[in-house]
């Protein structure tokens, strides 16, 4: 299946909580979107690798994604190498997406800026033909997407440009509820984290709010980029 957009997040809910609602309007807009989660999360605080996986699941299907995987890579631990690269290269050449979001550049937990720059660099180097993989036996082919995208996490990064996503904002704060394990949840008897707060719940939607006051729209999610945005006319812009 190959697809317009393949969002990777370090951990099951990095891509609904950076850029859930960018998602939920794609896909209304009739592109096809994929997810895939580097780790299985087994180092969080709370919950267990299969709730994860299963609210992931519960998230994908109120997204309406066409494809998640999870990759298994080692929560915490995994590195930016070759080993590494590889299997996202083969994930990439499999989809062959034209747009990728991945983790932010800079961020609370290690684990963000390492899984963006490990992407990153797998799409740089998936675009090689002289870097050999197959799938089910057959060479795949080279593939590079044409643009690579950063979502905000936890810091407030200056974005270089946003996303107006008035409409879906609500879609974007249920599939974040899915997980219910990580959320704020005042009968939960499990350790607090950064993220359990009702404060941290309720900055889903605040925090794109002030980003949408900022270009004068109701809700917008905000991007890095690695390289100049083209437009084709100054008033592609709103």
């Amino acid at each position: 299946m190959k697809l317009d957009i393949l969002a990777f997040g370090a951990h099951p809910d990095d891509v609904e909580i950076g850029c859930g609602a960018t998602i939920a309007k794609s896909i209304a807009n009739g592109l096809k979107v994929g997810i895939i989660d580097l780790t299985r999360g087994e180092l969080g605080s709370r919950g267990t690798p299969e709730i994860r996986a299963k609210e992931a699941a519960d998230a994908a299907g109120i997204l309406g994604v066409s494809i998640r995987e999870n990759l298994g890579f080692a929560d915490g631990f995994f590195s930016n190498d070759k080993a590494h690269q590889m299997r996202v290269i083969e994930i990439l050449r499999k989809y062959q997406p034209r747009i990728v979001l991945c983790n932010a550049i800079d961020d609370r937990h290690l684990d963000h800026p390492k899984g963006g720059e490990l992407v990153s660099n797998a799409c740089f180097l998936s675009g090689l033909k002289r870097i050999e993989t197959t799938a089910d036996g057959v060479m795949q082919e080279a593939w590079r997407p044409k643009q690579v995208y950063h979502y905000i996490q936890w810091k407030n990064i200056e974005p270089d440009f946003v996303v107006d996503v008035s409409d879906y904002i609500v879609t974007k704060i249920a599939a974040v509820h899915a997980y219910k394990s990580q959320l704020y949840n005042p009968n939960s008897k499990e350790p607090e984290t950064p993220i359990t707060t009702q404060n941290f719940f309720d900055s889903i939607k605040y925090r794109a709010q002030d980003l949408g006051r900022l270009v004068g729209v109701d809700c917008a999610e905000g991007f890095t980029v690695e390289r100049y945005v083209a437009i084709n006319q100054l008033d592609d812009l709103f």
